[in-house]
């Protein structure tokens, strides 16, 4: 059994766009606004770390660490939390995959957080999965749009 959470998006901006914007701007589109993020590492290949820090309009922050398992140049990335580099285990929240597919010159953005519980899911949708993660893909096809053009 999955424990997915996901939404899926026609992108008006051709895949190109939307990967550029994914990984060149990912800061500026990552959380919904008015948080903000700031990647300190993001190495987009297998294996490659990340490491995040999330700040909160009341001074709130969030730090995050992980790997990335799978990336695919305008295909897919996928990463997670449930290790640091060096595949040191962590304290697993999800893995986090981001697909893109060409549909009529547009982008079908499908984003899933898969977690390893019920419990788990049930919590990251009550902290706002749904409209957090719909509010964050309306910011990165803006700049998506705004790098084709459109």
């Amino acid at each position: 059994m999955t424990y997915d959470l996901s939404i899926s998006r026609l992108i008006d901006a051709p895949v190109d766009a939307v990967w550029r914007a994914w990984t060149e701007d990912t800061g500026a589109w990552f959380c919904p606004r008015p948080w903000t993020a700031e990647f300190l590492t993001q190495e987009l290949r297998a294996g490659g770390r990340s490491q995040i820090v999330m700040r909160g309009p009341n001074g709130e922050e969030n730090r995050l660490e992980g790997v990335y398992l799978e990336v695919v140049p305008q295909t897919r990335i996928v990463s997670t939390d449930a290790f640091t580099a060096g595949w040191h285990p962590a304290g697993p929240f999800m893995v986090r995959i981001d697909d893109f597919a060409a549909e009529d010159g547009q982008t079908r953005y499908t984003a899933t957080a898969r977690h390893w519980t019920q419990e788990a899911m049930d919590n990251h949708a009550a902290m706002g999965f749904e409209p957090g993660w719909n509010a964050a893909t309306d910011q990165l096809e803006a700049i998506a749009r705004a790098l084709a053009g459109r």
